[in-house]
């Protein structure tokens, strides 16, 4: 195809950042010596990269049909200078939003809100345990001190909530969608509350049951297995937190969800809802169809929202917004982390993945989610999505204090609390 060829060597051209190219024929286009080759083993699979369809060239790597021969550091600047030019990020038309909404309201009922998480978080604890921190915090880090490792940085955020929040001991703690229970253990260790934390995913609750029974903390510590609907506790909770949890609800559940955290929320409580959040107004989609790449192959029914849209909502559910703070740099030091953790063990991340599951599929996955650890590290890098925590209220008219009168709660409208 000597048109295609063509057009493709007109693209390495145009490029800001040099990139190799390996035809099927073994012929090689670009520059020589370049820090990165895409080897194509179909020529179907260049014409994805013609045309910037990065999201079904991602498709092609992660089935092996393409090969990277490079770094995913660098390999990410190459996808930077592919992306669509205008700000990443596609405005979505009428069509694509009215699209938008049935999607997501076919796919965030409860069976498949479960199936979904499931079939992200309970790949094998063990991949996740090669490249997350020792506690497993599958969330953005604070790196209080640019010299923190991931480790520290982690203990760090879970500190940041936990202060936010004004934890006391004995105060009633639920954490929606508690992971592999960072945050409801270090709350419970440091803070001494009464902790309740909710998971979809199955070997996440195995692996905190076994945390709550080796510390002996089965009296004020529980995990349970069912959605967040379905939580109707004897009696509201005085503090709540959801860490990673409002992607995956959907726009069609998102007012269901928000009402949900305040029916939770006992009057004058406080919620802490930390989430990426989507960098256009629109809550428009990563361009290159690199957001499609994401729901196919790592959070399928994923969904994000800009951030005014997430607060507007909470407020429609009744719950006053307090404070708002953008973590976005952080998330992509902390994604950095966990692919350049990933990269250096790739053969045992093969092996252990491959205990769960078929070789082939165990290969396919792990590709995946290289790609998914860099691609997000760059997205957030560039500001083509962000993280937010915000903190809310449930506004309870009669609380108050002698300094503060209708404060509504316990938060003092001062940030000092947090840092003293």
């Amino acid at each position: 195809m000597p048109a295609l060829e063509a057009l493709i060597e007109t693209k390495l051209q145009q490029l800001s950042v040099p990139l190799g190219v390996r035809l099927p024929s073994g012929k090689r286009l670009g520059p020589p010596g370049v820090p990165v080759t895409l080897a194509f083993d179909h020529m179907s699979a260049l014409a994805q990269l013609a045309a910037g369809r990065l999201g079904r060239l991602g498709d092609e790597i992660v089935t092996g049909r393409t090969r990277v021969e490079g770094s995913m550091r660098d390999l990410m600047q190459v996808v930077a200078a592919l992306a669509p030019a205008e700000g990443q990020a596609l405005r979505p038309s009428l069509w694509q939003r009215l699209k938008s909404r049935v999607h997501s309201a076919l796919h965030h009922s409860r069976a498949r809100d479960a199936e979904q998480i499931r079939s992200h978080y309970d790949v094998s604890n063990e991949f996740y345990a090669l490249w997350l921190d020792p506690l497993r915090v599958y969330s953005c880090a604070y790196f209080r001190d640019p010299q923190m490792s991931l480790a520290q940085a982690q203990e760090a955020k879970l500190d940041l909530i936990c202060r936010k929040l004004d934890l006391r001991p004995g105060e009633r703690f639920v954490d929606i969608g508690a992971g592999w229970g960072g945050l409801l253990m270090h709350a419970a260790r440091h803070y001494g509350v009464d902790a309740t934390g909710i998971t979809l995913s199955r070997n996440q609750f195995e692996h905190v049951s076994r945390l709550i029974e080796a510390e002996g903390l089965g009296e004020r510590v529980r995990i349970r297995l069912c959605d967040y609907r379905d939580l109707r506790p004897e009696q509201p909770f005085d503090k709540l937190a959801s860490v990673g949890m409002f992607e995956h609800v959907g726009r069609a559940n998102m007012l269901t969800y928000c009402e949900t955290l305040r029916r939770l929320l006992k009057p004058g409580g406080m919620a802490l809802n930390h989430g990426i959040t989507a960098a256009g107004l629109d809550d428009a989609m990563v361009g290159g169809g690199l957001g499609d790449f994401i729901e196919k192959h790592i959070f399928p029914g994923g969904e994000l929202i800009h951030v005014s849209h997430a607060i507007r909502t909470l407020s429609q559910a009744g719950l006053e917004m307090v404070d708002t703070e953008n973590l976005r740099p952080h998330y992509a030091r902390t994604l950095w982390c966990w692919s350049d953790a990933l990269e250096s063990q790739l053969p045992q991340a093969e092996q252990t993945l491959a205990r769960s599951m078929p070789p082939s599929r165990a290969a396919e996955v792990l590709r995946a989610y290289r790609l998914y650890l860099a691609g997000c590290a760059m997205a957030f890098e560039r500001g083509w999505v962000a993280l937010h925590q915000i903190l809310l209220i449930n506004p309870d008219p009669a609380r108050g204090s002698e300094d503060m009168p209708g404060a509504h709660s316990g938060y003092p409208f001062r940030r000092d609390y947090i840092y003293r």
